[in-house]
């Protein structure tokens, strides 16, 4: 949630520089331009909450449950905890143009060391 506000206000700040610098544009043009340049920074946090909620339900409806014969409910829960971190990069490299270059140019980096390496092993 503090996520989600801190880019409301990154917005809203970026906003007014830059209606500062073009006063011919709109409120709404500039705010829109704002919002499409940082999506990635508003998809994030919604994302992040969005996954929550099944953990955040589990954990309520546990505490209605007397009996342990529902245990698989209970692994469930676990598992659903580790999605946001599983989807991580998904959410916040993918949508960057910036960290999508530098991982693919790291990709091929890695990929470059390690075949020079088989190669030279192999190499009689």
């Amino acid at each position: 949630m503090t996520n989600l506000i801190s880019v409301i206000i990154l917005l809203k700040v970026k906003a007014r520089q830059k209606l500062a610098i073009y006063p011919n544009r709109t409120d709404t043009q500039v705010l829109m331009e704002q919002c499409r340049e940082f999506k990635h920074l508003i998809i994030a946090p919604i994302a992040l909450m969005t996954l929550t909620f099944p953990r955040l339900i589990a954990l309520f409806m546990s505490r209605c449950m007397q009996s342990s014969n529902d245990a698989w409910f209970y692994l469930i829960g676990y598992f659903i905890s580790f999605i946001p971190p599983i989807l991580t990069f998904i959410i916040f490299v993918l949508p960057s143009k910036f960290y999508t270059v530098e991982f693919k140019n790291t990709i091929r980096h890695y990929r470059r060391t390690i075949q020079h390496r088989l190669n030279s092993h192999y190499h009689f």
